[in-house]
């Protein structure tokens, strides 16, 4: 209703204008109204609806201007020109816009190009399994930070990761590569996921010390990782410094999957070494396993309040992973009021 009301307001100036001029005084002038006109249509129209809005503008001048027979007047004419100016400059706006507006298309082509490449939505099903992701950025028009998840299909089962790269522009999306790169090859490779864990340690220090200088990787990278054996209805989690998973059963009954050894996140090996040590839970049919990173669970409301996810999905069903991650972002966007300030990216498997 307001976009109409917004799109319909050009045409609302020049006839409030024709009625204003043919009812005042002559001394009364409604020139800024018939000015006004084009002006706010360049924005809004097309240039063929840029252009049109000018002419009727000029041509409602002279109408009544003729029709209250005070043409070829001085003060009529110079409303004219002024009406006619202003049309002229509405035809240059509405070009100039239209060309930001095509470059900014191809930006977002750009970046949505880069998020498909580094980010693949992963299949719908993979090794028996339902599999949905969500990416949600903070900012508007954004697509692609420092948030990732991967799936991959191996022959020691189903393998997944999640990842918070902290640090920003460039410099975190060249770690997601690094960590989504080094996570595909690991995972079909390595007979363990505590092995997967170390090779994606050892390629972020590899690339931190070949990106030396302003170029270097701007901080360290929080994950979890996750296998589903083939045949087994259990997961093993390894978690390096990032939110707990969830597994929600078909019952609605919620387990959150705590890490028996906290671990330091990945790229920060110089600190300390400690053995990742996977934890062990059942999977059972039906239920669904849901890896995130804290932009889910550190979402604040007006008043400063965390969302939960835990005490949100607790005693609920969903029909599938899809529907999951769609209440959650809806469910995160209200509770926020669409101000969230962190990147958000979700994965669900369920084994049906």
């Amino acid at each position: 209703m307001a976009r109409a009301l917004v799109r319909a307001l050009p045409a609302l100036l020049i006839v409030v204008g024709a009625f204003y001029d043919y009812y005042t005084p002559s001394d009364f002038t409604a020139a800024p109204l018939f000015t006004a006109a084009p002006l706010v249509a360049a924005p809004l129209y097309s240039l063929c609806g840029t252009v049109l809005t000018g002419l009727a503008a000029i041509t409602a001048v002279f109408t009544i201007h003729i029709r209250l027979g005070i043409v070829p007047n001085v003060d009529s004419v110079t409303e004219v020109v002024t009406v006619a100016t202003a049309g002229v400059l509405a035809v240059v706006i509405n070009i100039l816009v239209r060309r930001s507006d095509a470059r900014l298309a191809t930006v977002r082509e750009i970046a949505e190009s880069a998020q498909r490449a580094v980010l693949p939505e992963p299949d719908e099903r993979i090794g028996g399994l339902e599999v949905a992701a969500r990416y949600e950025a903070a900012q508007a028009d954004a697509f692609i930070g420092g948030d990732l998840y991967a799936v991959q299909d191996s022959p020691h089962g189903v393998r997944l990761v999640v990842g918070d790269v902290r640090g920003k522009g460039m410099g975190a999306v060249a770690a997601v590569a690094v960590v989504i790169g080094a996570f595909r090859e690991a995972a079909e490779q390595e007979a363990t996921l505590e092995a997967v864990a170390q090779r994606l340690e050892r390629a972020l220090a590899r690339e931190g010390t070949r990106r030396e200088g302003l170029d270097a990787f701007e901080g360290f990278t929080t994950a979890v990782l996750a296998e589903i054996p083939h045949g087994e209805d259990a997961v093993r989690i390894v978690n390096r410094g990032h939110p707990p998973p969830l597994l929600l059963h078909a019952d609605g009954t919620l387990v959150t999957l705590d890490a028996e050894d906290p671990a330091l996140p990945l790229g920060m090996g110089e600190l300390g070494t400690w053995p990742d040590r996977a934890v062990r839970a059942e999977f059972p049919r039906g239920a669904t396993l849901l890896l995130h990173t804290d932009g889910l669970s550190e979402a604040r409301d007006e008043h400063g309040g965390f969302y939960d996810p835990a005490a949100r999905l607790a005693g609920r069903v969903f029909p599938g992973p899809d529907a999951l991650l769609a209440a959650l972002a809806e469910e995160v966007r209200r509770h926020t009021g669409d101000g969230t300030t962190d990147d958000m990216a979700l994965l669900a498997v369920r084994r049906s």
